[in-house]
């Protein structure tokens, strides 16, 4: 592997062949998801008109990720990382080429979309723990934070393009959107393919209990990262509205698929442009408060989201969360690679990617039920205000997380040990009075 590039470097994660092909696929492949995924959701609220069964489009992809949590984990750091990448990204392709033919026969019904969405789910709990262990495999720990910073900006860029694509792509027609996502799962099928199988530690273990809990069991015990996990994951549950945009972009602000993929494009312009300030600027002091700070202004931006009614404030305030929540993901990100050991990655990566879940699908399905019970604007309105809750409960629940400075764990280890020293009274001496 290639030496590490200056710390100061923008771009030293792809001064590593292996981490640049890597990031093409997740790149490829997140792109075509979120295809899928504004597609489905403008398909689905075509077919019924009911906000619920938005809700259940995330509900079912998560629940996979939940019930298989002990087994994803443990295969991620069991077998292969990049083989288990490959086999997913295959099983996904080939399901979007189910979808395809769904939208060219027609549907009546959306349960053989629940269907495929489902298998979906099951190859994305598969796939994320994989994918999420071995970026550290791919480059230097001192590359690391920026593989982080840049990952994050390959998701969100994916977000920006692909629900614009998608919502101008399904104004062609049902089939065209799911036929070009083949053709991008196919793209990266081929980079992922291409990265030479990596080194990965692994202790040897047997199949237990133990083995199976141990990502549980590390969370538990690190409360800074249990903290970072927890607080992201209850601050989207509660504050989430992006299953609610079908929903406003028809019947609130009164838009068409194209005023969709504007909405879902927008908190990944924020959220892409703080992932390329931190690239070159990383967090180098008071990371946890910065983390609270912005699950405050998340929750704030997502309360004036809901009671907006004017498209242009609308979207500063989509852009504003998704800038905010970069913030979030990239202090959680940081904290969950760098303190875990590789041998444990792939089981601490399961359970985060089961909280990221529950932030996300399962924050869905909240907000498409509150919304069938109380309409869209109460529903993200409410949201944004809990999410302002959990932050100011947080940062008494979690000191440690809220005192942190460095998100490197040697580094802030070393820091806590000079300052227990610095905190040691004098030992009196003879001549002391």
């Amino acid at each position: 592997m290639p030496s590490p590039a200056p710390a100061d470097d923008r771009y030293a994660a792809f001064r590593h062949r292996a981490f640049t092909l890597y990031f093409t696929a997740r790149f490829l492949s997140t792109f075509a998801l979120q295809i899928i995924s504004v597609s489905v959701g403008w398909q689905i609220y075509d077919l019924t008109r009911d906000p619920f069964d938005l809700g259940l489009v995330g509900l079912i992809q998560f629940l996979p990720a939940l019930v298989l949590i002990l087994f994803t984990g443990a295969a991620a750091d069991r077998y292969g990382r990049r083989t288990i990448m490959l086999i997913c990204e295959i099983v996904i392709g080939l399901s979007a080429l189910v979808l395809v033919f769904f939208a060219w026969q027609g549907l009546t019904s959306p349960l053989p979309i629940f269907a495929v969405l489902l298998v979906i789910g099951i190859s994305r709990a598969f796939f994320a723990p994989a994918s999420q262990s071995l970026a550290p495999n791919l480059v230097p720990a001192r590359d690391l934070p920026n593989a982080i910073a840049w990952n994050s900006t390959s998701w969100q860029t994916a977000t920006i393009v692909g629900p614009v694509a998608g919502g101008l792509l399904y104004g062609l027609g049902a089939t065209v959107p799911y036929l070009t996502a083949c053709f991008f799962f196919a793209a990266a099928i081929i980079a992922i393919a291409l990265v030479p199988p990596p080194l990965q530690r692994s202790r040897g273990e047997g199949q237990s209990w133990k083995t199976l809990m141990a990502g549980f069991s590390y969370v538990r015990n690190q409360k800074i990262v249990l903290g970072a996990i927890s607080l992201d994951m209850f601050a989207v549950l509660l504050g989430g509205a992006i299953a609610l945009m079908p929903v406003f972009a028809r019947d609130v602000l009164e838009l068409g698929p194209w005023g969709l993929g504007l909405l879902r494009a927008s908190p990944g312009i924020g959220a892409i442009g703080m992932a390329i300030f931190l690239a070159s600027r990383p967090i180098r002091r008071h990371a946890g408060r910065a983390m609270f700070i912005a699950v405050g202004v998340f929750g704030a931006a997502t309360v004036v989201f809901g009671l907006s009614k004017s498209l242009p404030l609308t979207m500063a305030a989509l852009i504003v969360m998704g800038a905010s929540d970069m913030i979030s993901v990239y202090v959680r990100q940081s904290l969950v690679q760098l303190w875990t050991p590789d041998e444990l990655r792939g089981r601490v990566s399961a359970v985060n990617m089961v909280f990221i879940g529950a932030s996300n699908e399962l924050g869905e399905f909240r907000a498409g039920v509150m919304a069938s019970l109380i309409g869209p604007v109460a529903a993200v309105v409410i949201g944004g205000a809990g999410t302002l809750a959990v932050a100011l409960a947080w940062s008494f629940g979690f000191p440690q997380l809220r005192q942190i400075q460095s998100l490197d764990r040697d580094a802030e280890e070393s820091r806590a040990a000079l300052r227990a020293g610095q905190d040691q009274p004098e030992k009196s001496g003879p001549g002391t009075a």
